[in-house]
């Protein structure tokens, strides 16, 4: 240890035992002694230095403020740093690497105190030094965030208040801000100090808005929350402002049946409440007093009554409205005929009003009284409000006139205007029908001003008044006379003569593209029907057939109609039923007309003859014939198909079976004989085969060739031929087939009881028969034995020892094997062989098959 071979004795201590301030060196070595202050933040880190390089030892040590024992709280000793429990108390206390300094996390404010650090530095080339480094933490504690108080939130204007700025935390000294922020959101800054009360005095509106104060020491800077500071005044004396705007000697004025808006203000806190007065009436409460109409009788005095609710103060003003009410709208102008539609009146009106207004006619006036003919047209005013212009078409077309009406409640005079002109068009005459009992003639002349005088004549003096833009002659229906005019004649005051319009009523007139028309039957063909000309409106277009019957929309017929024709469909054609003469016919008020319409349906001509050449069962069931024809002269003509038919014509006896029974009862029932018909569309099919037949049934077949409508004659009547044999190969077939199958199950039969004679030796002899002498076979019964008559030839070999079968079977006499799926046949069991198993037999087998 350094300490022992520097002879120094340190005192050291659990963390529990106080270490004196003294400090005891048996050498002549150096202490040294230093004081720093080191400032920490609570709840942050802070690091206590124990000199500039690692000391050989050292020791900290703690002193609480207050007290003079030093307890230790780290210390090494050259084996490492030695953190005691007192160092929990202090905040996380830690060491750092490489270096005597201590680091507080988090530092509480238990750790404000003095800090000591023993260091002994053990120099090589001089005496050991021993450091004693005092160090003086102090904990600071931030500012918590303010808490602004006010002794009267809504203070009423000239009273005296103060505001307080209260804190939980902070370390001294702390500096105090205040600031206010208006409802427009400008903040200023009102006082600050190192006082947290403030005494406001002479409370005004402007005091009214939000309030904070900063709290700040030299840690960090807190604000608190916003406070609204209301302030009650008012009301002050109320503003009016009228609406529309227009000011009088007398005060405001308004024009009648305006809308007439009066707002009161009074700058209050709280809000005023609002009562609006007429003529010392109450008529409203309220900011607003609208008048949506205002009238004559609304001249007077009105007067705002403003009210400070919570503090029951009030205030008042007055007003006067005074109402100028002009003629309703603009003036109205007009231009009527005058001495008999010769001369034209100008009429211009404005009435209503106080007082009445002026009018005052200007525009293109000839005078001829007053004004010289070299004048012309020029504008002079007239005071009159009726105006007579001469006669005679001394004013021209077009002309516009202008009365200018002008009232005091108006800025600006008000006008109209109307011109006079001929009508554009010229008059228009039309005639129509009304339930087929008057004849209407209408004449009109439209536009204009002012309206043309319009009046009937007609033949044999027949006549209607005048009347204004438009007549109506109305006439009987059937009373008008075909062919005479009837005139319309419009006068109007622009023109020295009238014009005039005829109309002329005739009978109307048919026609039709085509008088006779021609078609195939079968097609559909349209027949045309309309009037020549716009005529007097008429009845519809009526068409009868050639039955003289009246025609109505059907499966055969359609009709397409409009009022000036109608269009006849006959559908489906047919030369017996529709040909002939159609008849086209109409009329109206003045007589009637008709048009025929001859139709020609033709028949297609006759198509070439067909003739079956070839007519056949195509199999034994004789339930299908194959037909085939050709068509003669096939260039010379036409076809659109094939008419096949076929009947029954007789039945064969004993044929039928039950599996065609059903099919054929329909066929006994057919008495007599029908032709039955099957439809061929395809012209170029010449083969076609005709099934579901009945077997037992006779046929005829025939054939016919079609020309859209038209049937050829028919031909030829056949009947079907049997089909060709083919039975001969297949017999051929089964019998090699059959006696295959036969050498095959004998070869397996004669196998199967060589290889178990043990097992059967009866049927082994019988078949083979004994190695030694046939007597020493066991026969129980008669049948059993063997007679040569039956084609069996049995013979012994010259090799001893051995046996030669030889048998020849026909087709009556093969044996018959057993069946796999019966009982074999009971044996008697003999007797075994004396000669060995293994002994080898020669079988010989011949099979002889006839057929025919």
């Amino acid at each position: 240890m350094v300490a022992q071979m520097l002879g120094l004795a340190f005192l050291y201590l659990t963390t529990s035992v106080d270490i004196t301030h003294a400090v005891d060196i048996k050498h002549n070595g150096e202490v040294v002694y230093q004081n720093t202050s080191v400032f920490g933040v609570l709840g942050r880190a802070v690091i206590l230095e124990c000199g500039p390089s690692v000391p050989d030892m050292y020791i900290w040590g703690f002193t609480r403020p207050g007290t003079e024992a030093m307890r230790v709280v780290v210390y090494n000793l050259g084996k490492g740093p030695k953190i005691q429990k007192l160092a929990k108390t202090l905040g996380q206390l830690s060491t750092i690497s490489n270096s005597a300094a201590l680091n507080i996390d988090r530092l509480p404010l238990a750790a404000h105190g003095l800090f000591t650090c023993q260091a002994l530095y053990d120099l090589e080339d001089a005496e050991p030094v021993l450091y004693f480094y005092y160090v003086q933490l102090v904990v600071r504690v931030p500012v918590s965030k303010p808490h602004l108080l006010v002794s009267d939130a809504s203070p009423v204007e000239g009273s005296t208040m103060w505001m307080r700025c209260s804190l939980d935390n902070g370390t001294g000294p702390i500096q105090y801000v205040w600031q206010h922020e208006t409802r427009q959101g400008n903040v200023t800054t009102f006082a600050r100090g190192d006082g947290n009360l403030i005494n406001i005095t002479d409370v005004s509106r402007n005091h009214s808005g939000w309030y904070r104060c900063v709290a700040s020491n030299t840690v960090n800077r807190e604000t608190s929350n916003r406070l609204w500071l209301d302030t009650i005044f008012g009301p002050d004396v109320p503003e009016i402002n009228v609406t529309p705007y227009s000011i009088t000697e007398r005060g405001y004025s308004a024009l009648e049946r305006e809308t007439v808006s009066l707002l009161c203000q009074a700058q209050s806190n709280p809000a005023s409440q609002y009562v609006w007065y007429y003529n010392n009436t109450q008529v409203n409460s309220g900011p607003h007093y609208t008048i949506t109409k205002v009238l004559r009788m609304h001249t007077g005095d009105y007067a705002c009554l403003a009210q400070n609710t919570y503090l029951n103060t009030r205030s008042k003003k007055t007003i006067s409205l005074t109402v100028y009410y002009p003629p309703d709208g603009s003036p109205s102008c007009s231009v009527e005929p005058a001495l008999n539609h010769s001369s034209l009146r100008l009429l211009c009106s404005w009435p209503g009003g106080f007082p009445a207004p002026s009018l005052q006619w200007t525009g293109a006036l000839v005078h001829a009284q007053e004004d010289d003919a070299d004048k012309g047209q020029q504008s002079n005013p007239v005071t009159s409000a009726a105006m007579l212009l001469p006669s005679g078409g001394l004013t021209s077309n077009n002309s516009l006139f202008t009365c200018a009406g002008s009232h005091r409640a108006l800025k600006q005079p008000a006008e109209c205007s109307t011109r006079t002109y001929i009508p554009p068009a010229e008059p228009v005459c039309f005639a129509y029908v009304t339930h087929k009992e008057y004849l209407m003639l209408s004449c009109s002349w439209d536009g204009g001003a002012p309206k043309a005088l319009v009046w009937w004549e007609g033949p044999g003096g027949l006549s209607k008044g005048g009347e204004e833009n438009s007549n109506i002659l109305v006439l009987r229906y059937g009373t008008a006379r075909n062919g005479k005019p009837y005139t319309c004649h419009a006068k109007h005051p622009l023109l020295v003569r009238p014009k005039t319009c005829n109309l002329t009523l005739e009978a109307p007139v048919l026609f039709t593209q085509r008088r006779v028309v021609s078609v195939y039957e079968g097609s559909d063909v349209q027949l045309t029907c309309s009037l020549r000309a716009n005529y007097l409106p008429s009845n519809e277009i009526t068409w009868f057939n050639n039955q003289g019957v009246n025609i109505r929309d059907t499966s055969k017929y359609r009709l397409l109609r409009t009022s000036a024709w109608a269009n006849l469909t006959v559908r489906d054609t047919d030369e017996a039923q529709d040909s002939g003469e159609y008849r086209c016919t109409t009329h109206n008020a003045v007589g009637g007309t008709d048009i025929n319409v001859t139709l020609v349906v033709k028949r297609y001509p006759m198509p070439p003859n067909a003739t079956l050449i070839r007519v056949v069962y195509n199999s034994q069931q004789r339930n299908e014939v194959e037909l085939e024809w050709r068509v003669e002269n096939e260039e010379l003509g036409e076809w659109t198909g094939f008419v096949l038919e076929h009947r029954w014509v007789s039945e064969r006896p004993g044929r039928r079976d039950s599996r065609n029974e059903s099919e054929g009862q329909g066929e006994e029932r057919i008495s007599p004989p029908a032709w039955n018909h099957i439809f061929v569309q395809d012209p170029n099919v010449r083969i076609h085969i005709v099934g579901r037949l009945t077997p037992t049934v006779k046929y005829q077949f025939r054939i016919r060739p079609v020309n859209h409508r038209t049937i050829g004659h028919p031909s030829a009547a056949k009947t079907p031929a049997e089909p060709r044999s083919n039975l001969y190969p297949a017999v051929i077939g089964a019998a090699i087939g059959g006696m295959l199958f036969a050498a095959i199950l004998t070869v397996l039969l004669l196998i199967f009881i060589i290889r178990n004679r043990n097992s059967n030796p009866r049927l082994h002899d019988m078949l083979f028969g004994s190695q030694f002498s046939q007597s020493r076979e066991n026969i129980n019964f008669p049948e059993d034995d063997v007679h040569g008559s039956n084609g069996e030839q049995i013979g012994e070999s010259s090799s001893p020892g051995k046996t030669h079968f030889q048998s020849t079977i026909g087709p009556s006499i093969l044996p018959r094997a057993a069946s796999p799926f019966t009982s074999p046949p009971s044996v008697t069991p003999s007797a075994p062989p004396l000669e060995d198993d293994n002994e080898p037999v020669n079988v010989t087998i011949t099979v002889q098959t006839t057929g025919s």
